[in-house]
Protein backbone atom coordinates (compact mmCIF):
# COMPACT_ATOMS: atom_id res chain seq x y z
CA UNK A 1 0.00 0.00 0.00
CA UNK A 2 2.83 2.50 0.51
CA UNK A 3 4.60 1.70 -2.57
CA UNK A 4 1.27 2.43 -4.30
CA UNK A 5 1.08 5.99 -2.27
CA UNK A 6 4.41 6.65 -3.44
CA UNK A 7 4.02 5.51 -7.19
CA UNK A 8 0.82 7.90 -7.02
CA UNK A 9 2.59 10.99 -5.52
CA UNK A 10 6.06 10.69 -8.29
CA UNK A 11 3.04 10.13 -10.69
CA UNK A 12 1.02 13.08 -9.95
CA UNK A 13 4.37 15.41 -9.51
CA UNK A 14 5.77 14.20 -13.10
CA UNK A 15 2.68 14.42 -14.53
CA UNK A 16 2.06 17.85 -13.84
CA UNK A 17 5.40 19.26 -14.09
CA UNK A 18 4.96 16.90 -17.72
CA UNK A 19 1.91 18.84 -18.31
CA UNK A 20 3.01 22.39 -17.32
CA UNK A 21 6.72 22.23 -19.23
CA UNK A 22 4.97 21.11 -22.25
CA UNK A 23 2.32 23.47 -22.75
CA UNK A 24 4.14 25.15 -25.51
CA UNK A 25 4.14 21.83 -27.55
CA UNK A 26 0.68 21.13 -26.91
CA UNK A 27 -0.46 23.74 -28.73
CA UNK A 28 2.11 24.16 -31.27
CA UNK A 29 1.06 20.25 -32.25
CA UNK A 30 -2.99 21.12 -32.05
CA UNK A 31 -2.72 24.19 -34.00
CA UNK A 32 -0.73 21.95 -36.61
CA UNK A 33 -3.86 18.87 -36.19
CA UNK A 34 -6.33 22.14 -36.38
CA UNK A 35 -4.74 23.72 -39.58
CA UNK A 36 -4.24 20.54 -41.51
CA UNK A 37 -7.65 18.48 -40.85
CA UNK A 38 -10.03 20.70 -38.32
CA UNK A 39 -11.09 19.76 -35.43
CA UNK A 40 -11.10 17.53 -32.92
CA UNK A 41 -7.55 17.40 -32.46
CA UNK A 42 -7.75 14.99 -29.73
CA UNK A 43 -8.77 11.34 -30.05
CA UNK A 44 -10.40 9.69 -27.00
CA UNK A 45 -11.27 6.19 -26.86
CA UNK A 46 -12.57 4.06 -23.99
CA UNK A 47 -10.16 1.59 -22.71
CA UNK A 48 -10.05 -0.71 -19.56
CA UNK A 49 -8.31 0.33 -16.60
CA UNK A 50 -6.99 -0.95 -12.83
CA UNK A 51 -9.91 -3.89 -11.71
CA UNK A 52 -11.58 -2.71 -15.22
CA UNK A 53 -12.93 0.39 -14.93
CA UNK A 54 -13.29 2.02 -17.96
CA UNK A 55 -12.07 5.43 -18.70
CA UNK A 56 -10.99 8.05 -21.80
CA UNK A 57 -7.87 7.43 -22.97
CA UNK A 58 -6.63 10.85 -25.06
CA UNK A 59 -4.38 11.37 -28.05
CA UNK A 60 -3.56 13.93 -30.38
CA UNK A 61 -5.43 12.77 -33.47
CA UNK A 62 -4.07 11.32 -36.21
CA UNK A 63 -6.64 9.78 -38.12
CA UNK A 64 -8.97 11.69 -40.50
CA UNK A 65 -12.30 12.49 -39.30
CA UNK A 66 -14.82 9.65 -39.42
CA UNK A 67 -17.65 10.38 -41.17
CA UNK A 68 -21.37 9.53 -39.38
CA UNK A 69 -21.80 5.36 -39.16
CA UNK A 70 -18.39 5.07 -40.55
CA UNK A 71 -16.17 2.36 -38.45
CA UNK A 72 -12.77 0.74 -38.96
CA UNK A 73 -10.88 -1.82 -37.29
CA UNK A 74 -9.28 -0.35 -33.70
CA UNK A 75 -5.75 -1.17 -34.50
CA UNK A 76 -3.86 0.53 -37.39
CA UNK A 77 -1.31 -0.81 -39.77
CA UNK A 78 1.40 0.88 -42.03
CA UNK A 79 -0.22 2.60 -45.06
CA UNK A 80 -3.43 2.45 -43.62
CA UNK A 81 -5.15 5.68 -45.43
CA UNK A 82 -7.40 6.90 -42.34
CA UNK A 83 -3.93 8.25 -40.99
CA UNK A 84 -3.47 11.69 -42.17
CA UNK A 85 0.29 12.92 -43.25
CA UNK A 86 0.78 14.42 -39.91
CA UNK A 87 -1.11 11.34 -37.85
CA UNK A 88 2.26 9.47 -39.34
CA UNK A 89 5.21 11.72 -38.29
CA UNK A 90 2.99 12.15 -34.85
CA UNK A 91 2.74 8.54 -34.53
CA UNK A 92 6.75 7.92 -35.50
CA UNK A 93 7.75 10.64 -33.34
CA UNK A 94 5.11 9.10 -30.27
CA UNK A 95 4.14 13.34 -29.52
CA UNK A 96 0.45 11.67 -30.50
CA UNK A 97 0.68 9.70 -26.75
CA UNK A 98 1.43 12.80 -25.07
CA UNK A 99 -2.11 13.89 -23.78
CA UNK A 100 -2.09 10.56 -22.00
CA UNK A 101 -0.03 12.35 -19.10
CA UNK A 102 -3.55 14.10 -18.25
CA UNK A 103 -5.19 10.58 -18.14
CA UNK A 104 -1.76 10.40 -15.20
CA UNK A 105 -2.84 13.34 -13.77
CA UNK A 106 -6.20 12.13 -13.06
CA UNK A 107 -5.00 8.50 -11.63
CA UNK A 108 -6.67 6.39 -14.70
CA UNK A 109 -3.49 5.74 -15.32
CA UNK A 110 0.49 5.57 -14.37
CA UNK A 111 3.77 6.54 -16.12
CA UNK A 112 4.49 2.85 -16.04
CA UNK A 113 2.44 -0.09 -15.85
CA UNK A 114 1.18 -2.40 -18.79
CA UNK A 115 -0.24 -0.74 -21.56
CA UNK A 116 -4.36 -0.22 -21.81
CA UNK A 117 -6.60 -2.27 -23.71
CA UNK A 118 -9.76 -1.75 -25.98
CA UNK A 119 -12.14 -3.73 -23.52
CA UNK A 120 -13.02 -5.94 -26.43
CA UNK A 121 -9.47 -7.29 -26.71
CA UNK A 122 -8.99 -7.34 -23.02
CA UNK A 123 -11.81 -9.98 -22.91
CA UNK A 124 -10.41 -12.21 -25.42
CA UNK A 125 -7.74 -12.87 -22.76
CA UNK A 126 -9.60 -12.12 -19.20
CA UNK A 127 -7.75 -14.09 -17.00
CA UNK A 128 -4.51 -12.36 -18.13
CA UNK A 129 -5.91 -9.07 -18.20
CA UNK A 130 -7.49 -10.00 -14.53
CA UNK A 131 -3.76 -10.28 -13.36
CA UNK A 132 -2.71 -7.43 -15.04
CA UNK A 133 -5.19 -4.84 -13.93
CA UNK A 134 -4.65 -4.77 -10.44
CA UNK A 135 -2.24 -2.20 -11.22
CA UNK A 136 -2.79 0.81 -13.24
CA UNK A 137 -1.99 0.97 -16.96
CA UNK A 138 0.62 2.97 -17.99
CA UNK A 139 2.50 5.29 -20.74
CA UNK A 140 4.92 2.98 -20.72
CA UNK A 141 5.81 -0.97 -20.34
CA UNK A 142 8.44 -3.32 -21.90
CA UNK A 143 5.63 -4.17 -24.65
CA UNK A 144 5.93 -0.28 -25.59
CA UNK A 145 9.73 -0.40 -26.33
CA UNK A 146 9.31 -4.28 -28.01
CA UNK A 147 6.50 -2.81 -30.19
CA UNK A 148 7.38 0.34 -31.31
CA UNK A 149 6.96 -0.25 -34.68
CA UNK A 150 4.01 -2.00 -34.18
CA UNK A 151 2.18 -0.83 -37.57
CA UNK A 152 4.73 -2.25 -39.43
CA UNK A 153 3.73 -5.94 -38.88
CA UNK A 154 0.41 -5.70 -38.87
CA UNK A 155 -1.36 -6.43 -42.59
CA UNK A 156 -3.34 -3.84 -44.07
CA UNK A 157 -6.40 -6.61 -44.88
CA UNK A 158 -9.47 -7.71 -43.32
CA UNK A 159 -7.63 -10.15 -41.15
CA UNK A 160 -5.52 -7.37 -39.09
CA UNK A 161 -7.28 -7.22 -35.85
CA UNK A 162 -7.52 -11.39 -36.34
CA UNK A 163 -3.45 -11.09 -36.34
CA UNK A 164 -3.11 -8.74 -33.58
CA UNK A 165 -5.11 -10.92 -31.07
CA UNK A 166 -3.19 -14.16 -31.98
CA UNK A 167 0.01 -12.92 -32.40
CA UNK A 168 1.05 -9.80 -31.41
CA UNK A 169 -1.08 -9.36 -27.70
CA UNK A 170 -0.45 -12.80 -26.55
CA UNK A 171 3.14 -11.22 -26.99
CA UNK A 172 2.65 -7.85 -25.21
CA UNK A 173 0.57 -9.81 -22.58
CA UNK A 174 3.45 -12.03 -21.54
CA UNK A 175 5.74 -9.33 -21.38
CA UNK A 176 3.80 -7.17 -19.11
CA UNK A 177 3.22 -9.82 -16.95
CA UNK A 178 6.86 -10.98 -16.66
CA UNK A 179 7.54 -6.76 -16.03
CA UNK A 180 4.89 -7.17 -12.61
CA UNK A 181 6.35 -10.23 -11.49
CA UNK A 182 10.14 -8.33 -11.36
CA UNK A 183 8.64 -4.67 -10.81
CA UNK A 184 10.69 -2.32 -8.90
CA UNK A 185 11.83 0.97 -8.58
CA UNK A 186 15.01 0.64 -10.57
CA UNK A 187 12.78 -1.62 -13.08
CA UNK A 188 10.65 1.51 -13.72
CA UNK A 189 13.89 3.58 -14.30
CA UNK A 190 15.55 1.71 -16.25
CA UNK A 191 12.13 1.51 -18.16
CA UNK A 192 12.02 5.25 -18.55
CA UNK A 193 15.75 5.42 -19.62
CA UNK A 194 15.14 3.35 -22.36
CA UNK A 195 11.92 4.96 -23.79
CA UNK A 196 14.28 7.89 -23.84
CA UNK A 197 17.26 6.19 -25.48
CA UNK A 198 17.98 6.43 -29.25
CA UNK A 199 15.86 4.43 -30.95
CA UNK A 200 18.16 1.91 -32.21
CA UNK A 201 19.15 0.91 -28.55
CA UNK A 202 15.38 0.67 -27.05
CA UNK A 203 15.14 -3.13 -27.73
CA UNK A 204 18.63 -3.68 -25.65
CA UNK A 205 17.69 -1.21 -22.88
CA UNK A 206 15.01 -2.78 -21.82
CA UNK A 207 15.24 -6.23 -19.69
CA UNK A 208 15.93 -9.40 -22.09
CA UNK A 209 14.65 -11.84 -19.62
CA UNK A 210 11.48 -10.14 -20.68
CA UNK A 211 11.66 -10.08 -24.28
CA UNK A 212 12.33 -13.54 -24.51
CA UNK A 213 8.65 -14.42 -22.99
CA UNK A 214 7.47 -12.70 -26.51
CA UNK A 215 9.25 -14.72 -28.65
Amino acid sequence: MRADRARRAVDIAAAALGLAALAPLFVAVAAAIWAADGWPVFFRQQRVGRHWRPFMLCKFRTMRRANPGEAGPQVTAAGDPRITPLGRWLRRSKLDELPQLWNVLRGEMSLIGPRPEVARYARAYRRDYDALLVVRPGLIDPATLRFAREEALLPLGPERERFYLAEILPRKIALSRAYLAHRTWRSDLRLLAAAFAPRGRRRNAHDERHAQLAR
